[in-house]
């Protein structure tokens, strides 16, 4: 029994210690932009997002950068609401910006996909540039990613994402702590030139890349991931991919507020885990899997004193002061340090709710934006 905790709490402390070092060799910018040459097509799928729209179309009426070098595509995916409306009277109101309303081509098990690929086939630009509709993206956003292009010439350029918190409650506080230790796992493995997982709400690659690759056949049966599997696929080609660790390219999204939400939103991302090409990200999914049943176990059958407490010490030490590490790491970056006051209680649940999200995508579908999967 003790060779095997050691051994978990090894693996886990390798994994983790890899990548708080892969997150610092990646290199913040000095913000001395490039003169915009770069196009972008900012492609944005949406389904019934009335309430998100007007914060989105804000802050994309807010960027700094040449407006014949962008355009918006937004792409409809049978909304039953205003969303429409709110878009035809952004445009009214807008008429400097080259925005333009598509209707989702559906050709695959996948929504979203198709909304993209249905953008891509009109996109007059060198780079599609996508985002969601519950985001918000930040003044220089086109001028970073159009820097990265010309100092790197990546194919894809992953970049941060973030939860908008202010004076969370400790349901919100935990939702972002936990999708913090995503964005910094995903960029650290940049950094170790293992990456394996992306945000589709602030990712960036050549469509003319996307184009010679057949975009996303061979996973288009899977609901999600256009954006990890479309990484995964260009790293398999030997494509250049880059992280942007760059506090004004962050784009920020509201938090789900909704336990029930948020199981089916980590369901949607956990189910497509089996899918993966990455052997790293494979190996990653099965240490973090293991460490998280280990805790959630040792805890349970320690409080019935069936399981002897110097071992949970072990593994509870090993996770707490190494996830406490790394987060602390990704608070200090999206200047969010307020939700380390959640630190404590987060990781003593989160271990019991990663597990719980496990199973269900195992063994069942789940519900997104009003359809079964």
């Amino acid at each position: 029994m003790l060779i095997f905790v050691v051994l978990i709490a090894i693996s886990y402390a390798a994994l983790m210690i890899a990548f708080k070092k892969g997150w610092g060799r990646l290199k913040e910018p000095l913000y001395d932009y490039e003169t915009p040459e770069n196009s972008f097509s900012i492609v944005i799928p949406f389904r019934n997002e009335a309430e998100n729209l007007p914060e989105l179309l804000e802050s994309l009426s807010l960027l700094n950068y040449p407006l014949e070098l962008f355009e918006i595509l937004l792409v409809n995916d049978e909304s039953k609401d205003d969303s429409e409306k709110i878009i035809a009277e952004f445009i009214e109101n807008q008429p400097q910006l080259t925005l333009k309303l598509l209707q989702n081509n559906r050709s695959s098990n996948s929504p979203k996909k198709d909304a993209i690929k249905t953008a891509i086939e009109i996109a007059q630009s060198d780079y599609i540039l996508t985002t969601d509709a519950d985001c918000k993206v930040p003044q220089y956003w086109l001028q970073s990613f159009n820097t990265e292009i010309i100092k790197n010439n990546p194919a894809m350029i992953a970049a941060p994402v973030t939860i908008e918190v202010e004076n969370p409650k400790f349901s919100t506080a935990f939702e972002a702590l936990d999708f913090l230790s995503l964005q910094i796992s995903g960029a650290g493995a940049f950094g170790l030139n293992k990456a394996f997982m992306a945000n589709g709400a602030n990712l960036c690659y050549k469509k003319e890349a996307f184009i010679n690759q057949n975009g996303f056949d061979g996973n288009d049966n899977i609901a999600s991931g256009d954006d990890v599997f479309l990484l995964q696929k260009f790293i398999q080609q030997g494509l250049k991919v880059s992280f942007l660790k760059d506090k004004l390219a962050v784009v920020t999204t509201k938090p789900l507020n909704n336990l029930k939400k948020l199981v089916q939103q980590r369901i949607r991302w956990a189910s497509k885990t089996p899918a993966y090409s990455s052997i790293f990200a494979k190996l990653t999914g099965l240490i973090v899997f293991v460490m998280n049943l280990a805790f959630s176990l040792s805890l349970l059958l320690g409080l019935f004193k069936l399981f002897p407490f110097p071992y949970f010490m072990i593994i509870f030490l090993v996770k707490f002061n190494l996830d406490f590490v790394l987060l602390y790491n990704a608070c200090q970056f999206f200047n969010q340090e307020s939700l380390m006051r959640h630190y404590m209680v987060s990781s003593v649940l989160h271990p019991f709710f990663s597990i719980y999200v496990a199973f269900l995508s195992l063994f069942g579908g789940y519900q997104w934006k009003g359809r079964s999967f």
